[in-house]
């Protein structure tokens, strides 16, 4: 899979661009602030329907304009897919695969799939669980599409739950008791052991396939220097494997059960997948809080080539993108770096100096300036 040609219209920095891409490397090279990371987030956005900058839409439209689009012509085992995205901040997005309109914006998920590591991913070991949740399921979407629908349903759920148990914990503060009756809980209960027993479920198979696949990234990119390793920390007892989607929806609803008298008392759920960690360590200790930068960088960028390495071993081809990856390395882990992605099907790499991009992935140059992007050669 590779994306051949990338549009923007009124995207970012871009009133209008048009990119003809190649498979193998393709370098976009340009001082910092000139847009690079712009096109490497348009395509993350086709891939994920979000960004891995920002949480809202409204930044990813240029200032003045009401709406941008996204277009890719993405090459897949001798076919070729035109997709196309319109962003209108406050609204649904509209989409079209094929110039047909889809009935929600979802449904081109998969059409194109992409691994995008970038600096803000140093969160994914640095920062809050939500981060790493997040990871999980953007993989899992990626592998499976279908679980955009299940993650959708599940936080749907949460949102609604949430709500009653705010408005009766707030009708209980002031005193009253209208909206503090919680008799339809238990209907809410039992679509969220539904949803977030296949959500868990989903998780724990992907967990359990892509442990290997960070150990042995991680090992490549330190050089041996310290064992990766991750593991699955539920707010349910999950049991024995293999993973029993019965068994968890039971345990979710105990749990719910269990916690309702708490759950009442601070206004929110408090159990379900949208509270579980996934715990990176290095050796016998946390990565959070012990690793340092350096290890920290490389862990993080072990799981994106982990995610990478677990699709191609799935049968598919993504994209991988390294967003001013490089200029963050010292010159061994460059080159290891440069060794473990020279065969991607279609590798896209930005950078502010040419010289920070190994020469064993010489190929495709192109040249960033304000607002316009120039093949370079």
């Amino acid at each position: 899979m590779y994306v051949r040609r990338l549009e923007l219209v009124d995207f970012r920095s871009y009133e209008r661009v048009a990119i003809d891409l190649e498979p193998g490397p393709n370098v976009f090279v340009g001082a910092n602030g000139v847009g690079k990371t712009n096109l490497i987030e348009a395509l993350g956005y086709v891939a994920t329907l979000a960004s891995h900058r920002v949480a809202m839409d409204a930044p990813l439209v240029r200032v003045g304009a009401s709406a941008a689009v996204i277009r890719c012509a993405v090459a897949h085992e001798g076919r070729e897919l035109l997709i196309e995205l319109e962003i209108v901040p406050g609204r649904a997005n509209r989409a079209r695969l094929g110039r047909s309109p889809v009935r929600r914006a979802r449904d081109v998920l998969g059409a194109l799939r992409m691994v995008l590591f970038a600096p803000e991913d140093l969160e994914l070991v640095r920062g809050d669980p939500a981060e790493r949740r997040r990871y999980l399921d953007e993989l899992l979407v990626t592998r499976q599409p279908r679980y955009a629908g299940v993650r959708a349903d599940y936080e749907r759920v949460v949102k609604q739950r949430n709500a009653l148990l705010r408005t009766a914990y707030l009708a209980r503060k002031t005193g009253g008791s209208r909206g503090a009756d919680l008799s339809t809980l238990d209907v809410w209960d039992t679509h969220l052991a539904r949803h977030g027993a296949e959500l868990l479920a989903g998780r724990l198979e992907l967990v359990a396939a892509l442990g290997p696949h960070v150990a042995k990234a991680y090992d490549a990119v330190a050089a041996g220097r310290g064992a990766a390793a991750m593991a699955y920390r539920a707010t349910v007892e999950l049991g024995t494997a293999p993973v029993d989607r019965a068994m968890l929806q039971e345990a979710l609803a105990t749990a719910l059960a269990d916690s309702r008298a708490a759950e009442a008392e601070r206004g929110t759920t408090l159990v379900g997948p949208h509270r579980d960690e996934l715990a990176l360590t290095l050796g016998p200790l946390p990565a959070k809080g012990y690793a340092s930068h350096g290890e920290s960088w490389s862990f993080a960028l072990a799981l994106r080539l982990a995610a990478y390495d677990l699709l191609r071993a799935d049968g598919i081809e993504p994209v991988l993108a390294l967003d001013d990856v490089f200029a963050e390395l010292d010159a061994g882990r460059r080159d290891r770096l440069a060794e473990l992605v020279g065969g991607a099907g279609q590798l896209l790499v930005t950078c502010a100096v040419d010289d920070d991009v190994p020469a064993a992935l010489s190929g495709t140059r192109y040249q960033v300036d304000e607002g316009a992007v120039r093949r370079a050669g």
